[in-house]
């Protein structure tokens, strides 16, 4: 079976997270041939990947979300036809749209976008939607943001979509609009596995976006929808990582009986005898922050923290383990919130690291994130032993604190932004190691007992399986799962 990987913004150009996720799963599976279309913004970071890709990757195709038409010279047509008219008014319209036309309009016509964008026909689409509920608005800055708005979108459209049969995307959004693409092309099937409910991460995002203002939000926000509401028409099966996301998709349009549940898994086992605290450790208590330097982790809120933490207990150091490289700007000024508080010999910033050479030392971890969906840095915690203190964010509760066991608190759980809060569990946790023993432990057993990688290989496999079987394709995976869950 030839499967499709359908990711945005993230592998194999970022470590951690949904790349690491996408990295393994592709590993799990070393006998089906992956395709991997990747979306990233622009052609900048163009094959710059940050992972040695898997044998069984055949592929890379890349789709530049911010991009020139190169087809400028391609298409001298007066005006779009009636039916072509239509299917773009009702999308902008937000009406039920004929997703098949537009797919073939910009799959099949050679349609230069800067015609069409600039040209009469999309001129009179968005004149009407102005009319109807913005004529308050300057126009010309709603008919400019109208033409950013969908360049993107109609960049999605024109990408070449590879033959498979099946699309695997790992989002909604735009992965989501070129996975139906490919269903509706081929006749194969379509996978959507949600990490994190795609359009309220983007609509969190945009309501706190600097660079669009007032009612544009709103539009934008809606953009989001639709692309998701398209993806979640024509998946046949969603997935999602825990009950409350899967009750989340159902709320913004996915029919109950095309969604599932299938948790994260990690190779627990891996995360075993690790290199224990040396000699600088001595008298420290140290908290890990494994993540990327990025405004969604709320780093800021995490120093700030920190150091109202610190002062109560002079022992307390942190540690930021992780990338900076997404958001240069962001990490730039974290590093100067450290020098003005006076943390600079109190925060230590590691990039880029190997979690095994730091976890052992780690006396507990944190997650201050304004948005998550079930942070494998959790998992790996838990598989080193480790407590953690994490935001009352995505699946981060029932990690902590059980949602199907009894094996009792493995961290604590702060709300979003909460410095006071934030920095008491620091405090709590540095002063009462018998606390922190026991929350690991407890920890340790929930990840073992329901979040190890054989366990997703499996309900992952079954999966395969099913989709293989419904269009009688060869599948030769074992669904025996230890001996190439994970390599590196």
């Amino acid at each position: 079976m030839k499967i499709c990987m359908i990711v945005e913004g993230c592998y194999p150009y970022v470590v951690g997270g949904v790349s690491s996720w996408v990295h393994k799963f592709i590993q799990s599976f070393p006998k089906s041939e992956f395709v991997l279309l990747t979306i990233v913004s622009d052609r900048s970071i163009s094959g710059k990947f940050l992972y040695q890709l898997p044998e069984n990757v055949t592929e890379v195709h890349e789709l530049y979300l911010q991009d020139v038409d190169w087809n400028r010279k391609g298409w001298h047509r007066a005006r779009l036809s009636r039916e072509e008219y239509r299917a773009l008014r009702s999308l902008v319209m937000n009406q039920k749209v004929k997703w098949e036309v537009l797919f073939n309009l910009f799959q099949n016509s050679g349609i230069s976008l800067d015609w069409l964008l600039m040209g009469q026909d999309f001129m009179n689409i968005v004149r009407e939607y102005y009319d109807l509920l913005y004529s308050q608005q300057v126009f010309s800055d709603f008919l400019w943001t109208m033409r950013s708005l969908y360049l993107p979108l109609l960049f999605t459209l024109k990408m070449k979509i590879p033959k498979a049969d099946l699309y695997h995307c790992v989002a909604t959004g735009y992965a989501g609009v070129l996975g139906s693409m490919g269903k509706t092309l081929y006749g194969g099937r379509l996978l959507i596995s949600e990490h994190g409910i795609y359009t309220r991460e983007r609509e969190e995002e945009l309501l706190r976006a600097d660079w669009v203002r007032g009612s544009f939000k709103s539009i934008w926000i809606e953009q989001f929808r639709k692309m998701s509401n398209l993806a979640y028409e024509k998946a046949d099966l969603v997935t999602s990582l825990y009950g409350h996301a899967r009750e989340l998709q159902v709320e913004l349009g996915c029919p109950m009986e095309k969604t599932i549940v299938t948790p994260n898994g990690i190779d627990v086992d891996s995360l075993g005898n690790l290199p224990d605290r040396t000699e600088e450790d001595e008298g420290r208590i140290n908290i890990g922050a494994i993540l990327r330097v990025t405004p969604i982790k709320d780093i800021k809120t995490m120093i700030q923290a920190f150091s109202f933490a610190r002062e109560r207990d002079s022992r307390l150091r942190l540690w930021i383990m992780g990338s900076w490289e997404e958001d240069e700007t962001y990490a730039e000024e974290c590093l100067e919130q450290t020098q003005a508080l006076g943390l600079a010999e109190d925060v230590v910033f590691t990039g880029r690291i190997n979690v095994r050479d730091y976890l052992g030392r780690m006396d507990m971890t944190i997650l201050t994130s304004i948005s998550e969906g079930q942070p494998l840095t959790i998992l790996e915690s838990f598989a080193a032993h480790k407590p953690v203190i994490a935001t009352d964010v995505g699946n981060c509760h029932g990690l902590i604190c059980g949602e199907k066991d009894d094996f009792g608190a493995a961290g604590i759980v702060t709300h979003i932004m909460n410095v006071d809060e934030i920095a008491q569990a620091m405090v709590d946790m540095a002063r009462d190691s018998e606390m922190r023993r026991r929350m690991g432990e407890n920890g340790y057993r929930r990840v073992a007992s329901g979040y190890r990688i054989d366990q997703m290989r499996k309900a992952y496999w079954e999966i395969y399986k099913d989709f293989a079987e419904s269009m009688r394709v060869a599948w030769e995976e074992e669904p025996s799962v230890k001996k190439n869950a994970e390599k590196g």
